[in-house]
């Protein structure tokens, strides 16, 4: 008697749907300008990334990334007293052999300096974390003395004002420069 099925590695099946995946669902973010990013998150650091580690959340139905960051300068936010380190909660990661990644989602590597755009939201099976709200626009990469926004890697769609490019473009902002336009000025 035929079999109706036909067994298939898992990781030949998992390759085969990501590979016929449509790219038009990935996320599309409507594009967020410094004024709206700084006036909407409550903490607004400069900070290198410490080390980052992955776990499932309290029901084992999602994986969660804590950052452990160290804050080189506070640009937003209640005052941080002794400069001391910082964690925060991002959705995706890697635990054991599985894998989240979130689309748009920010990526983040120990050794590296970030400007973060954080805030509190409720992530999957953890409530009231301080996050990036904004994915990938919450994140600006430091290097070099320039800072340049991690949605560069992905369209946008425009603002109420029509645009659709990063703040800074393609060739970012220097690192004083985002400093001070996110303080006050010309936020756009």
């Amino acid at each position: 008697m035929a079999r109706p099925w036909v067994a298939v590695p898992t990781t030949w099946w998992l390759a085969a749907t990501l590979l016929a995946a449509n790219p038009a669902a990935a996320t599309t973010l409507v594009r967020q300008s410094l004024d709206h990013l700084s006036a909407n998150n409550d903490l607004i650091v400069h900070a290198k990334v410490l080390d980052i580690h992955s776990y499932w959340n309290a029901d084992h139905s999602f994986i969660l990334t804590d950052v452990h960051v160290r804050p080189l300068k506070l640009l937003k936010g209640p005052s941080l007293g002794n400069p001391g380190d910082l964690t925060f909660t991002v959705m995706g990661g890697t635990v054991d052999d599985v894998t989240v990644l979130l689309v748009d989602g920010p990526d983040l590597v120990p050794g590296s300096e970030y400007v973060l755009f954080l805030g509190r939201a409720n992530l999957p099976g953890a409530r009231d974390r301080l996050t990036v709200r904004d994915l990938v626009q919450g994140v600006f990469e430091v290097s070099q003395g320039r800072a340049i926004s991690q949605a560069l890697r992905d369209p946008l769609l425009p603002d109420l004002d029509g645009f659709t490019d990063v703040p800074g473009g393609a060739d970012g902002l220097r690192l004083d420069d985002l400093i001070r336009r996110i303080g006050g000025g010309d936020q756009r």
